[in-house]
Order: structure tokens, then C-alpha cells, then sequence
């Protein structure tokens, strides 16, 4: 057993490391290297758990020189040793709950991309700024976290803001950690579009669902599909393309409607499009599958879409509030610039 599982962090550290020799044994098999498909989907795992085993030793180092420190530190009575000690801690700490979100990640499809989709509620332009904001909240965060952001599709608001966005975030586990974002998302502040200064409540919905990998069969018939064309804009009829770059496909069968305008040509916002509808049928999918499961055992779904997951007050007082877990921060604006790892863990921890 290890020593983080000790401190409470199931942390399979033999498991890995037999996986990395499994994958390592794979790689060296002759024409290994003529299969590209092949080599696209071990790569990216072998070094997603290389980074993992690498962090756990580096950490599990760290807090054993840290012991011997605390121990030399109480023999002497010295007090420079416990201004040491007290200063790498939060760093020490950062590391473990870095690590530990990791772990509580068990899921199927948890280590893909995540396709992140926000889109405005009822409320008009005071909507559409909340939108704008949980975008900037989520792009921060992708990028403390080392995550690239690809925007794939955004809609301005006619006067400020944003009507709705899609993008991925590219990273491992990425979708493992964004999937508890799933919900609506209450504002509440003194509106900024009212003149009166009124404070007011305004909605937004984020959907997020793993960007399905190649080897996931997806089935689409080119006879199921409407693909329109059109031109891409910005607020105020600003950066209007002068060719019909923009694309939206339906897929018929099931209604999903998918667009794309933020690619420099037709043809990649078509492949993007599609991108996005091949991990929505995939999601669609899944979820008919674990109705299926939920019938079979009797068990009530959780209603996911649609629910009230989390509110942000800003007036009259500073709270961030997760209603499925309690977990709530008083500092919004360090919530709003991308600190929201406290809600992940959270969710990840209760769903266990």
C-alpha cells in the first residue's frame, strides 16, 4: 500500500507502473510505428501516467524530507526550521490536491478532451454578459491548470456579451474534471445594463461532453444529415466574412444541431461541425445506455440538465455556492478568474 493511500489518496502506483510496462512492451513490437491510429492512442496514455507515477514520487519525496525537516526542527527548537517549513507547505499542499484530483477520477471516458457548450438564459443582454463571464472563467482556469482552449463556435449578443460558445479544452483528464460543470449556473448582482441599478438573477447553462476518440464508432449516414452554409459575425456586423464560411449540420434522426464559423474556411469548420456531432451522438449514447441500466436497477436518474448546480452572488454579499455539495467560496472574483478546482474536487468526492 502506498503512502498517499495512507493519507487517504487511493493512488494504484503498482497498478500504473504495470500498465506503463504493458504499453512500453507495445511500443517496442515491430510495426508498432505503421499503425499511426494505434500509436495516437497509446502515447498520449503512456505519458499521461509517466506525468502521474512522476508526481506521486516527486511528492511522496517531498513530504518525507519535509518530516525529517520538522523532526530536526522540534530537536532544536529552531524557529528559522518552522518559517521553512511553513513556507512550502501551501506549495506541498497545491501538489496533493492536484494529485488527489486525479485519483478520484474513475470514469470510462474521463481522460478525453472535454467539449464545453454555454449557452444564455432568459434575461436577455444581462444573460448573455453572464455567459461571456463563465467563458473567461473557464479559459482561466484551462490555462492555470496548462490546458489549451480552442474556440470552435461563438454567437455575440446584440449589445454586450455572449448568446452561446463552444469549445474544447485539450488536456488529459479534461473531461473527467469538467463534467461535474454540467448544469445551469445562477447569477446574482446589481446589473451593470440596468439604470435604475436594480439587482438582478440571470441563468446560464453549460453542457460538457468528452470529444470522442477514433476508435469510439459513431454511426452517421450522410443521408441523416441537413448541412447549411452562412456567414460568420461578430457584434454590430463587425468582422463579417464575405464568403459562406460558417456551417451548421442536423442531424435529422435526432434533432442535434451542431455549427461552427470560427475556422478560417468552409471546409475545417465543416470538420470541427462534425467533430462536435460525433461526441454529441456518442454522448447521446451513453446516456440511453445508463437509462437503460438505471431502469433495470430501479433507480432514480439524477436530473442534470436544467438543475441549478451552482450560484454566484454577487450583491449584497460575495458567495459561490455549489447546491450539490455545499461547498461554497466567499471570494468570488478569485472564482470568476478561473479558481474553481475546490467545486471539482468536491463533486468528484461526493460521487464516490
Amino acid at each position: 500500500m502506498s503512502k498517499l493511500r495512507k493519507w487517504g489518496l487511493p493512488f494504484d502506483i503498482a497498478g500504473k507502473k504495470a500498465r506503463i510496462e504493458e504499453l512500453e512492451s507495445q511500443i517496442i513490437q515491430p510495426g508498432f510505428w505503421d499503425d499511426p491510429s494505434q500509436a495516437e492512442k497509446i502515447m498520449p496514455e503512456l505519458t499521461s501516467l509517466k506525468d502521474e507515477v512522476h508526481r506521486f514520487v516527486e511528492l511522496d519525496k517531498e513530504v518525507e524530507d519535509l518530516k525529517v525537516l520538522c523532526e530536526l526542527g522540534a530537536e532544536a527548537n529552531d524557529s528559522q526550521i518552522a518559517q521553512e517549513v511553513a513556507a512550502v507547505l501551501p506549495e506541498l499542499q497545491r501538489s496533493y490536491e492536484v494529485l488527489e484530483r486525479a485519483a478520484l477520477l474513475s470514469g470510462p471516458y474521463d481522460r478525453l478532451n472535454a467539449i464545453v457548450s454555454l449557452h444564455a438564459g432568459a434575461g436577455g443582454t444581462e444573460a448573455q454578459d453572464w455567459v461571456s463571464m463563465l467563458l473567461r472563467m473557464y479559459t482561466r482556469w484551462a490555462e492555470k491548470n496548462g490546458y489549451k482552449v480552442e474556440l470552435w463556435d461563438l454567437l455575440p449578443g446584440e449589445e454586450a456579451g455572449v448568446k452561446s460558445a463552444t469549445f474544447l479544452v485539450v488536456g488529459t483528464n479534461t473531461y473527467g474534471y469538467l463534467k461535474g460543470e454540467r448544469g445551469v449556473h445562477r447569477l446574482v448582482r446589481h446589473s451593470p445594463f440596468d439604470a435604475a441599478g436594480r439587482r438582478h438573477t440571470s441563468f446560464a447553462s453549460v453542457d460538457v461532453i468528452p470529444e470522442v476518440d477514433q476508435e469510439m464508432e459513431v454511426d452517421i449516414r450522410p443521408e441523416d444529415l441537413k448541412i447549411d452554409t452562412y456567414r460568420s459575425g461578430g457584434a454590430g456586423g463587425q468582422h463579417v466574412n464575405k464568403t459562406d464560411s460558417a456551417v451548421r449540420i442536423t442531424h435529422l434522426p435526432t434533432g442535434i444541431v451542431v455549427t461552427c464559423q470560427n475556422e478560417r474556411s468552409q471546409h475545417a469548420n465543416r470538420t470541427t461541425a462534425m467533430r462536435i456531432l460525433k461526441a454529441k451522438l456518442f454522448d447521446l449514447k451513453r446516456k440511453e445506455e445508463e437509462d437503460k441500466i438505471a431502469a433495470l436497477r430501479g433507480e432514480q436518474r439524477e436530473i442534470a440538465w436544467g438543475s441549478q448546480i451552482r450560484s454566484y452572488i454577487f450583491e449584497p454579499y460575495t458567495l459561490v455556492k455549489d447546491h450539490r455539495t455545499g461547498e461554497q467560496v466567499g471570494n468570488v472574483q478569485a472564482v470568476m478568474d478561473g479558481e474553481i478546482d475546490i467545486f471539482i474536487s468536491a463533486y468528484l468526492k461526493a460521487r464516490l
